[in-house]
């Protein structure tokens, strides 16, 4: 078996350094546009969310369209 050098150590940390970061950037995406969800339920439009979270009103909008009212 190969006995892996620098670079193949450097390699395996970056990756590991890469899924962590993955997991973290999820984890709060996920909780982001579940919050979208909960605002726009509690009546906040689209607008008041992009201006907190600096993201255009589309992709809130598109991410927690207005609850049926139903």
């Amino acid at each position: 078996m190969d006995t892996p050098d620098a670079l193949d150590l450097e390699i395996q940390a970056a990756a590991k350094k890469r899924a962590r970061a993955e997991k973290a950037f999820n984890d709060a995406d996920r909780e982001l546009r579940a919050l979208l969800v909960q605002g726009r339920a509690e009546g906040k439009g689209p607008s008041h969310m992009a201006k907190l979270t600096g993201f255009t009103r589309e992709w809130v909008a598109k991410i927690a369209p207005a609850p049926s009212s139903s």
